[in-house]
């Protein structure tokens, strides 16, 4: 029973070194953001065609106002999966500023700086 009470410190010693730190954690910097999102889908596209967007439309997925218009154009089944945001000015915006003047529903680059 005595090595109970030393067990017990032990144990609370142990608790109060791993006690969480309540502050918020720091958050990424929206640029850095949208570099990664940038290289994961040009990394992405490498490897093979993306996702239609008609695809991306029926599962839920959200579109920019730029990936709709392809949706909806009657184009072939390679721009109907093309990467968008690589010609798009919010992906630059959003990569170099902080806080971008891009305000589209469904655009990643927005989403970051939230």
């Amino acid at each position: 029973m005595a090595d109970s009470g030393k067990e017990d410190r032990l144990f609370e010693r142990l608790a109060d070194s791993a006690r969480l730190d309540t502050r918020p954690a720091p958050r990424a910097p929206s640029r850095l953001k949208a570099r990664i999102y940038s290289a994961l889908m040009q990394r992405e596209s490498r490897q093979g065609r993306l996702r239609a967007f008609p695809e991306t439309k029926a599962e839920g997925g959200r579109l920019c106002v730029f990936e709709e218009l392809m949706r909806i154009a009657p184009v072939g089944a390679k721009l109907k999966s093309a990467n968008i945001c690589r010609m798009c000015h919010a992906r630059v915006l959003g990569e170099t500023l902080e806080n971008p003047p891009i305000y589209w529903a469904g655009c990643p680059y927005v989403e970051f700086k939230k």
